[in-house]
């Protein structure tokens, strides 16, 4: 008695400890956690918004638009009821206490799916008394306050995953021989993403950042702490691939009235105005994650426009927050490549009982035609450790939006073990070795360097890049056939130091022409890696047709050999030029430089000077010496560098571009001026009605100089649509040395034909096209009130060819159609003044390779 009395404080506590992990344990074994995937039985076909409920409980969700469901909760239940509109309900019997998945197929109900849909549209809808609009209503006037942004500060850590998978791998393919050498790759085939259909991961990248946001005055930062992607730099550059993806991948905020999502705008459904444009329906009452949310239903009144489908989460309680989103698109929105896609957000309790984003996940399947061989892509971000208490430094938002702080640990594979906020599958682990493996392969290599030959239209062949193979053959009046044969040093030479040349002969002037180059790079980056900063010296002797401004083609493309009207008149140049480009993390960029350039006329083209009365005086050359400045500012700028050209991502900021350039004789140079010229272009969304780029241009030139050295106002003979280059007007036809124009692009993205019965099929998009131009020509740098100009060029009969623009503008509009064949834009474009001058066109067809999403 006496001892069992005795018992020590510690054993008691031992016990007591045993006694609540036990307890603990046992609370912990209760939680059920249940995954899967909704299929139909017939089609195997993913079924999205299957209402998943557990049994005789309000706790359940609904399969996003992949098919995928989650349910976690500590309410026990022994079953699983699965319900979709059309389709038998279906129950499984699942497991209290245990993690399970539960995939399931559902089959069609007897009654006609058809007949219950047509039966649900002939419903009379109406937002007046209806309980479900007065509850969005309710989380429309309290977004600002439930909206991220409404912190005074807000910082939290990001994980981000982009992935592409080869979807519906087709056994035949593999059994193939051309792939027998490759047969490891299916070796790391997916079958747990998607239910009934295995992915082949092709691609990833991880990015770890930490983000910081303040809200008086509004700014935001991004600092990229980590960045792990495939080691493909050889044939595409990773920065830019995953600037596109990030441009497809958009952040996507509910709170906003419009969201931007795969380069198109779509009104939220919780926007000022989406009762105008959404129907709701309260679905159910239920508990997500143990928390009691209304299950709202929603979906476009006008299926073709771009809105989104799907279930909004809407909590219990006065806030009226959006707890958790699950959305996708409906099919007959003209967006190409899209067969299936669902986005999916996660919202959790933070401080101030506010909620904030915990995980936001996009999964789109790319492909030609559905259930055939395409691509699935999914970016996933999980958000840690948010704090909304303490100030943010203000000397954290100083400098562009986005900085790199990479940690050089982040290199070695401990670093992502520790700091991923989501681990990676086996198949996500096994792309990185598997990629390896394939650069070690011969077959592998020549086969995406021939790739990467036809994209980008040069040969690697290690230390030097044969191209432009589109170069290499063109054809004009003046050259005849025009042969052309060059290249470049790869970075694999050196990427300090690259160095460039072409050598080409004409078979009818034959005269040989070529160029010469060498760039240093100031950075020890190559300069091809934002932000760039070299010094570059060339010398050129070429042919240059007067007037042409072809954007991202090289002049002697073979494709443009095909021309409208007379083109036998060029300017041959004799160049040489120095110049600087310093590029800032804040995309601002300088370049400076000097060029000298001995211009010859060339073909049918010959200088005169305008002072001869009888015989007219040939002018054998011009020496043009100038200096010059570019500056350019693009803010928050993402962009693909290419082998040859970058190519932008539109955003919603403006890119300005001012030059200057000057010309003295004191260099040199036969005449003295400075010109100017300032460029500003811009997108400008509206929703479902589509998207404008619009752009501004003025220019002037101060002092006396000849036509040559004015502003050739830049003009289009070919039959290729060229966006900012006026398509109708005539190579030399306008000259002025001050002007202004206004470029409107439109694009309807299929508002008006996708509402057209069998028309909308076709998922064409409707385009329309404005261009004026005002210009003028000073008494100063006329021809004929100044002796010493050049005269205009005349054609063989003593017609004027070249013009300046009196009082009325240069105008051309045009109407169009985009995604012909899903990679065709077709322009009918009309001349609408100046229709009296020689050899031109007032209509005419244009057609652009045009590959949109």
């Amino acid at each position: 008695m006496n001892i069992s009395r005795k018992v020590s404080l510690s054993t008691i506590y031992f016990f007591t400890a045993i006694f609540f992990c036990l307890v603990a344990s046992a609370q912990v074994s209760e939680k059920t956690i249940i995954t899967g995937k909704t299929i139909d039985e017939l089609t195997g076909d993913v079924l999205p918004f299957v209402s998943v409920i557990l049994r005789g409980t309000t706790v359940g969700t609904v399969s996003d638009a992949a098919g995928k469901y989650r349910i976690e909760t500590n309410v026990k239940a022994s079953e699983i009821v699965f319900s979709f509109i059309g389709y038998e309900t279906l129950i499984k019997p699942i497991t209290p206490g245990r993690q399970q998945t539960v995939n399931v197929s559902l089959k069609l109900s007897s009654i006609n799916l058809d007949e219950v849909i047509v039966t649900y549209e002939k419903k009379s809808y109406k937002n007046k008394g209806n309980p479900a609009v007065e509850l969005i209503q309710n989380v429309i006037d309290n977004k600002e306050k439930n909206r991220p942004e409404s912190y005074d500060y807000l910082t939290y850590r990001k994980y981000e995953k982009i992935q592409f998978a080869f979807s519906n791998i087709d056994e035949n393919l593999r059994q193939s021989g051309i792939l027998k050498k490759f047969d490891f790759v299916f070796d790391n085939v997916d079958t747990t993403k998607r239910v009934g259909n295995s992915i082949l991961p092709v691609y990833i990248k991880e990015t770890l950042s930490e983000h910081y946001y303040r809200n008086n005055p509004e700014s935001s930062k991004e600092v990229v702490l980590a960045e792990k992607t495939l080691d493909l730099e050889r044939y595409i550059n990773n920065r830019g691939a995953g600037n596109y993806l990030n441009y497809l991948y958009q952040n996507i905020n509910i709170y906003d009235n419009e969201i931007l999502f795969l380069t198109n705008k779509f009104l939220s459904p919780i926007a000022g105005t989406a009762p105008a444009f959404y129907k709701y329906y309260i679905d159910d009452t239920l508990s997500v994650n143990d928390i009691q949310c209304v299950r709202m239903f929603f979906a476009p009144r006008n299926k073709a426009d771009f809105l989104f489908h799907g279930y909004l989460y809407i909590t219990l309680d006065s806030s009226y927050a959006v707890r958790k989103t699950d959305m996708g698109i409906n099919k007959d929105i003209n967006i190409d490549w899209v067969q299936n896609m669902s986005i999916v957000q996660d919202f959790e309790k933070g401080t101030d009982n506010k909620w904030v984003l915990s995980k936001d996940e996009i999964s789109i399947d790319f492909g030609i035609v559905k259930n055939t061989t395409g691509l699935y892509g999914q970016r996933t971000i999980s958000y840690r450790d948010y704090s909304t208490v303490e100030p943010v430094n203000d000397l954290v938002f100083s400098g562009p939006d986005k900085t790199f702080r990479i940690d050089s640990a982040s290199l070695k594979r401990e670093y992502w073990e520790e700091n991923r906020l989501v681990p990676l599958t086996k198949s996500e682990r096994q792309i990185y070795s598997t990629v390896d493996s394939l650069n070690n392969m011969k077959e592998f290599k020549v086969g995406m360097d021939i790739i990467t030959m036809l994209i980008s239209g040069f040969l690697n062949l290690g230390y030097i890049e044969l191209g432009t193979v589109t170069s290499f053959y063109s054809y004009n009046e003046v050259e005849g056939s025009r042969i052309r044969f060059g290249g470049r040093t790869s970075t694999d030479f050196s990427k300090k130091i690259t160095l460039d040349g072409y050598g080409a002969y004409g078979t009818t002037d034959k005269t040989f022409k070529y160029n010469a180059g060498i760039t240093y790079s100031l950075t020890p980056r190559t300069i091809y890696q934002f932000p760039v900063r070299y010094i570059r010296v060339n010398y050129q002797k070429d042919v240059r047709i007067p007037s042409q401004d072809i954007q991202n083609w090289q002049v002697d493309n073979v494709l443009l050999s095909f021309k409208r009207g007379i083109n036998d008149k060029l300017f041959m140049n004799n160049q040489f030029k120095v110049e600087y480009l310093h590029e800032f993390e804040n995309h601002f960029s300088y370049q400076t430089g000097y060029l000298f350039n001995r211009q010859y006329s060339h073909g049918n083209l010959n200088y005169y000077n305008s002072s001869s009365v009888t015989v007219p005086e040939e002018i054998s050359h011009i020496n043009i010496s100038e200096l010059f400045l570019n500056l350019r500012y693009a803010p928050n700028e993402s962009f693909y560098q290419g082998k040859m050209y970058r190519t932008t991502f539109p955003n919603r900021n403006p890119i300005i571009n001012l030059r200057l350039t000057g010309g003295s004789t004191m260099l040199k140079n036969d005449f003295d001026y400075l010109r100017l010229q300032l460029n500003i272009s811009r997108r400008y969304y509206f929703s479902i009605l589509g998207y404008t780029d619009i752009a501004l241009e003025a220019g002037k030139t101060f002092g006396q100089a000849p036509y040559p050295l004015l502003f050739l106002h830049p003009a289009n003979q070919t039959y290729s649509f060229q966006k900012y280059s006026y398509n109708l007007m005539n190579f030399l036809e306008f000259v002025s040395d001050q002007y202004a124009s206004i470029n409107i692009d439109h694009s309807f993205n299929g508002f008006i034909l996708n509402k057209v019965p069998l028309i909308k099929q076709l998922k064409l998009r409707e385009l329309i096209t404005f261009k004026a131009l005002y210009g003028s020509l000073s008494d100063r740098n006329d021809p004929l009130l100044q002796p010493g100009l050049f005269s205009f060029p005349l054609d063989e009969s003593g017609t004027p060819l070249t013009y300046t623009l009196g009082n009325k503008p240069y105008i051309e509009a045009g109407i169009g159609l985009s995604n012909i064949f899903r990679i065709f834009r077709v322009d009918f474009i009309q001349r609408l003044t100046y229709t009296g001058n020689p050899n031109v066109n007032r209509t005419g067809f244009r057609v652009q390779f045009r590959l949109d999403i």
